[in-house]
């Protein structure tokens, strides 16, 4: 079977092959009626652009690069889901790997990936700063960052709003009359566990309460540390009637460390999480937490990506508002 080319189309139509070029790429120089009468003579003829013949003219790859800490992390991959819905509705391929929460190991897989000319690199969870973001800059790609604050010279972030998150988390058990809230923090998180702290002292500061440095307890972000965090609390003379926890994995961790205490959550204490993973839904009781558009994230990053390409301007940093999801892991003391 003969592939259909441009000039077989600009034979048809009666145009220039450049004509035919410029009309498939949408070009404004092209007239409306040029343009749709040469889109449908494409499509009538079984025209198809062969991605190496499309890259040799405009020197592009259609491939985005994305580096995720951890291929089993729940967060990644609804991010990821949210990056290649959008890649696929725009004809692009995505090349996915992993940093394994190592900073050599992801700049590694960023220049990997550069070395691969892809058009564009998202990093999700990425700790980069400094020196590094320098030599990213040189890559002279869009690169978008996801929940983290850094930006320049083609450099993009999208997260989510931290501080408020956490702020809001405290407030609602404080709305349920608890006073006496630990929580359960990450030092792996960098920047962001410390906004979350920020967050939940901002609000027991507003409720006029003085905050009990015992009551902070730090684990790893996983569900092993969420459980020994937790224990210690449980171990204090006076133990939390609540805890707001750095993500939905410590706060899995904690359920567990209040059950083998031989507790009951929420009777005896009261938990919220922080990212609205699936698996929060599952655990018994389910977990209340903040929900993280994380969809939504890898949907904007893979936007920001095709806004530099395209030329259009777009915000260098975007901060999405987190959601509480009630469930039954909070009760209103009596």
């Amino acid at each position: 079977m003969v592939r259909t080319s441009i000039k077989d189309i600009a034979r048809r139509v009666g145009v220039s092959h450049s004509t035919v070029s410029r009309a498939l790429r949408d070009s404004p120089s092209i007239s409306t009626a040029t343009r749709l009468k040469v889109q449908q003579t494409a499509v009538e003829m079984g025209y198809s652009p062969s991605a190496i013949a499309r890259g040799l003219v405009t020197r592009r790859t259609h491939t985005v690069g994305v580096v995720v800490t951890s291929l089993t992390d729940p967060f990644h991959s609804r991010v990821v889901e949210g990056i290649e819905m959008l890649a696929q509705d725009q004809d692009y391929g995505v090349l996915l790997t992993t940093s394994h929460e190592d900073h050599k190991r992801e700049r590694a897989a960023v220049e990997m990936l550069s070395s691969k000319r892809v058009d564009g690199i998202i990093v999700a969870a990425s700790r980069i700063g400094g020196l590094y973001l320098s030599l990213l800059k040189k890559l002279q790609v869009p690169i978008v960052l996801i929940n983290s604050h850094q930006t320049g010279e083609y450099i993009y972030s999208v997260s989510t709003d931290d501080q408020l998150g956490s702020y809001s988390a405290t407030r609602y058990l404080l709305g349920l009359g608890h006073s006496r809230i630990g929580y359960l923090g990450s030092p792996r998180g960098g920047h962001t566990d410390k906004k979350r702290l920020a967050g939940y002292r901002r609000a027991l500061e507003e409720a006029g309460i003085a905050l009990d440095e015992q009551l902070v307890s730090m684990g790893d972000g996983r569900v092993p540390g969420g459980r020994e965090a937790m224990a210690k609390l449980l171990a204090l003379p006076v133990p939390p009637t609540a805890v707001f926890c750095y993500n939905d994995l410590t706060a899995i961790g904690a359920l567990q460390a209040v059950n083998q205490a031989g507790k009951k959550v929420p009777w005896d204490v009261s938990i919220v999480g922080f990212d609205g993973l699936d698996e929060a839904e599952y655990v018994i009781p389910p977990l209340t937490t903040m929900e993280q558009p994380r969809l939504q994230m890898g949907r904007i990053a893979m936007q920001m990506i095709l806004d530099a390409l395209a030329g259009r301007k777009s915000p260098a940093r975007l901060v999405l508002q987190p959601n509480l999801i009630e469930r039954a892991s909070c009760r209103r003391l009596p």
